[in-house]
């Protein structure tokens, strides 16, 4: 398998060279972005260098031990923003029932990590009980409750497994849609396919980026390219990231 590029056929059709991932993630993790700051106080403000995306917010958040809760509704907030008070209380009544279906995924899976799972656990052929069908049940139970924000739950738990829940919002799961095959059980059928196809790739990236100390997993590297294309953020997370090395090399 080349090392060299990505072909990820959901973020777009041309392969994505390693080089350009690798600046497109360290944008995402270590861009800044100025933004004009005025206490309530002070008549007068300043401008500031903040993050430009959420991965101080989310992917650096520690995690919480214990029970789902209400320190993962904050994990989750930090990467799609803050809830009104209806769908902070319906994400949390609804958190003992999706931690039983993560439960179930991670019992099947058996230790193993996503992207070492055979193609089997995400077809229908296999069902019931595969890991693929008690994904799919995550999102179609939140689906089904009024007032359920279906995207700050898988995000909440993948934050809590993240080599085993993928992370997916309204704007990748359109991504993925259009590439799922007959006897799929659902979009993760093509998230897998697209990280099993570019193991070399993404063990590549992964040793690159840990060396710029950047810790993301597979699953995570997947989704922050795919969020950066389907919401053209791609070129201005490249050019933050090549900042963000030509500033670090020696002079």
């Amino acid at each position: 398998m080349d090392d060299a590029q990505l072909v990820l056929p959901s973020a777009g059709p041309d392969p994505l060279p390693v080089d350009t991932a690798l600046a497109a993630v360290l944008g995402y993790a270590r861009g800044r972005r100025p933004f004009h700051y005025r206490a309530p106080n002070a008549r007068t403000g300043r401008w500031v260098e903040i993050p430009a995306f959420a991965y101080e917010r989310f992917d650096r958040r520690a995690g919480s031990p214990g029970p789902l809760g209400e320190p993962d509704i904050l994990t989750a907030e930090g990467l799609h923003g803050r809830l009104d008070p209806a769908s902070w209380s319906a994400m949390k009544a609804v958190l003992d029932d999706v931690a039983a279906l993560a439960d179930a995924a991670r019992d099947r899976a058996a230790g193993r990590p996503f992207s070492e799972l055979p193609d089997d656990e995400f077809s229908v052929l296999a069902e019931p009980g595969t890991v693929g069908a008690w994904l799919r049940r995550i999102w179609q139970h939140c689906s089904e409750i009024p007032g359920v924000p279906a995207q700050h739950v898988t995000a909440a738990l993948h934050h809590r497994r993240p080599s085993l829940v993928p992370l997916l919002s309204r704007t990748t799961r359109w991504q993925l849609f259009p590439h799922v095959r007959e006897g799929d059980s659902g979009v993760e059928a093509v998230i897998h396919r697209e990280v099993r196809a570019n193991e070399s790739a993404f063990s590549r990236l992964e040793r690159e980026l840990a060396a710029c100390g950047v810790e993301l997993g597979r699953l995570r590297l997947h989704d922050v390219l795919l969020w950066l294309s389907g919401t053209l953020r791609l070129t201005h997370a490249v050019a933050l990231g090549q900042a963000v090395r030509h500033a670090s090399r020696p002079v």
